[in-house]
C-alpha cells in the first residue's frame, strides 16, 4: 500500500507559491526563516455559565463542531464576588488546532464564514500583537456552516488567534494576506 498522506489545499498552496513569494519579498537566506502558520486557538467565553452549568457544555459542543476537534471547558481559577463567580466554575471553552485541521479551519474561515458576517467591511489590520500573531473576534458563532441555526438557543461570540512563526507584524501580515485574509485598506 502506498502511503498517501492528505495535504490540505492551503498547505499545498503555501508549499507551492506562498513560501517562494515571501522569500523573494523579505530576502530570506534560509527556508526555515520563512514565516508559517504555527497554530490557531479558538476561545469562547461563556459568562452566563455562572448561573447555568449546561451553557458551557453546549458552547463546547458548538466549538467542537466548528473546529472538528473536541473543545475543553475552562474553569475559573479564583473567586470574584462582584461577578458571583466561585473557584472552579465553568466559564468558557477553548480548542487549539495544528497542522491539517488548522489549515482546513483557516480555509473555511476565510472562504465560507467571514463572507457570512453581517455588514463585513474587512478585518482590522492593526490586530497584530507585535510578535507576528493575529487575533480577531466574532460576534456570532452561527456564521459557520457546521452550526444548525435552528438548534442554537443564543448566538455567542468567539475569539480566534492565529499564531505564526513570523518575527514582525509586517511578515505576519504578508503571510496572512497571501492566505487571502480580507484586511481593511
Amino acid at each position: 500500500m502506498a502511503d498517501t498522506a492528505y495535504v490540505p489545499r492551503l498547505r499545498a498552496e503555501y508549499d507551492k507559491s506562498i513560501r517562494s513569494k515571501l522569500t523573494e519579498q523579505f530576502g530570506y537566506a534560509n527556508v526555515m526563516q520563512v514565516p508559517r502558520l504555527d497554530k490557531v486557538v479558538l476561545n469562547m467565553g461563556v459568562g452566563d455559565a455562572v448561573n447555568d452549568r449546561k451553557k458551557a457544555e453546549t458552547a463546547a459542543g458548538d466549538l467542537s463542531l466548528i473546529a472538528g476537534q473536541k473543545a475543553i471547558v475552562t474553569y475559573s481559577r479564583i473567586a470574584i464576588a462582584t461577578f458571583k463567580l466561585r473557584e472552579n466554575q465553568p466559564i468558557g471553552c477553548k480548542v487549539t488546532l495544528r497542522k491539517a485541521k488548522m489549515y482546513e479551519f483557516i480555509d473555511r474561515l476565510v472562504n465560507v464564514a467571514l463572507p457570512r458576517v453581517r455588514d463585513f467591511r474587512g478585518l482590522n489590520p492593526k490586530s497584530f500583537d507585535g510578535r507576528g500573531n493575529y487575533s480577531l473576534g466574532l460576534k456570532e458563532h452561527i456564521i459557520f456552516p457546521e452550526i444548525d441555526f435552528d438548534k442554537v438557543s443564543e448566538a455567542r461570540g468567539m475569539d480566534i488567534t492565529v499564531c505564526t512563526t513570523a518575527q514582525t507584524d509586517d511578515e505576519a501580515r504578508a503571510l496572512l494576506t497571501a492566505f487571502n485574509f480580507p484586511f481593511r485598506q
